[in-house]
């Protein structure tokens, strides 16, 4: 028992915005550092955070728990690369108890897959049950390229490791006009075949970069219009608590998502937040506001000014994100991999 379990009881009101929408989904980073650099998150040459400006595992507990009490049904655990976290695997199993008690549906996360060889039957025990794994081509070159550096071979490894261990699959990839455009069919024959889903994301201008996104830029809704060319897509009415639309292609038997903050808003129906491994709270991935809560525990704050500083925080939460890919500069200056997933 922590000390703070009992703001993990969902007995509280829920938490809503200005605008009526009701919040129940968390992103939480653990962490701004990853071991792969790819070019449409990370500058090269990243500075990372120093370690005391970073939550401790009890701070990252404290908060998710705080969340719970207030109605989060589903906390996905983001980075960086949330598993090169230290002690990450602790975190993961102390959450674990809010799926015990009923009162977490779902704890996730979202990975590069790097070691997930090492950590899937963990994860496993820990009461995960699905994952996101972000992968934009299965050219050995091109990733390399893509994460300046990384090892195809081992995220594929960490892939079929968490198969085996029961972890249902979702791959992520980017869609990225001149880099991997033309082998997203085989990205979705790929996945489907291995029997998870896949879904392409839109490029989102967020912090400096060495790339211009305006090359890169890819609309989905064009991408859609070519693989309607030779496959079958059936819209799903189906809502995993993200923002992506689903298809099933009929060819594949596999779903499809699309998520298009640039092409198409999907904000109207946003049930999400963010909070920063620095703890700072953003409602809007694609809107600088910001609640630090690191600051409230740091200041010796009760379970009750925690709670009272979320409620602020979700209360400001804006209507949309500000994301326009024609910007010469990015909506917002932090990086994701700052910001988590």
């Amino acid at each position: 028992m922590t000390p703070y379990d009992d703001i993990a009881a969902p007995q509280a009101p829920p938490l809503i915005d200005g605008l009526g929408r009701t919040v129940s989904y968390l992103r939480l980073s653990v962490t701004d550092r990853c071991d792969l650099r790819c070019v449409y998150c990370m500058a090269e040459h990243m500075v990372f955070l120093p370690k005391s400006e970073v939550l401790s595992l009890e701070e990252l507990d404290r908060i998710a728990s705080a969340f719970i009490g207030l109605g989060t049904r589903k906390l996905r655990l983001t980075g960086g690369e949330p598993l090169v976290r230290k002690g990450m695997m602790g975190l993961v199993a102390a959450l674990g108890r809010h799926l015990r008690s009923g009162a977490l549906d779902e704890l996730t996360l979202t990975t590069n897959g790097t070691r997930l060889a090492e950590f899937a039957g963990r994860l496993v025990e820990a009461g995960v049950r699905r994952i996101n794994v972000s992968l934009d081509t299965l050219k050995p070159d091109l990733f390399r390229t893509l994460t300046r550096g990384g090892q195809l071979a081992r995220v594929l490894d960490g892939i079929a490791a968490a198969r085996a261990a029961g972890l249902a699959i979702k791959i992520n990839a980017v869609a990225l006009k001149d880099d991997n455009a033309a082998e997203i069919p085989e990205l979705i024959r790929w996945a489907h075949g291995e029997g998870h889903d896949l879904t392409l994301i839109e490029t989102m201008p967020m912090g400096e970069i060495e790339v211009d996104r305006t090359d890169q830029y890819l609309s989905l809704a064009d991408v859609r219009r070519e693989l309607e060319s030779f496959w079958t897509l059936e819209d799903l009415p189906l809502s995993t608590g993200g923002p992506a639309r689903y298809v099933r292609i009929r060819e594949t038997g596999g779903r499809l998502g699309l998520i298009t903050p640039l092409s198409h808003n999907f904000c109207e129906t946003c049930n999400r937040v963010r909070l920063t491994c620095t703890g700072t709270l953003h409602t809007c991935l694609g809107q600088d506001d910001a609640t630090d809560l690191r600051a409230v525990l740091r200041a010796g704050g009760s379970n009750a000014d925690l709670v009272q500083a979320i409620r602020q925080g979700i209360a400001g939460k804006p209507r949309g994100h500000d994301f326009e890919i024609a910007r010469r500069q990015p909506a917002v200056a932090r990086h994701m991999s700052t910001t988590g997933g």
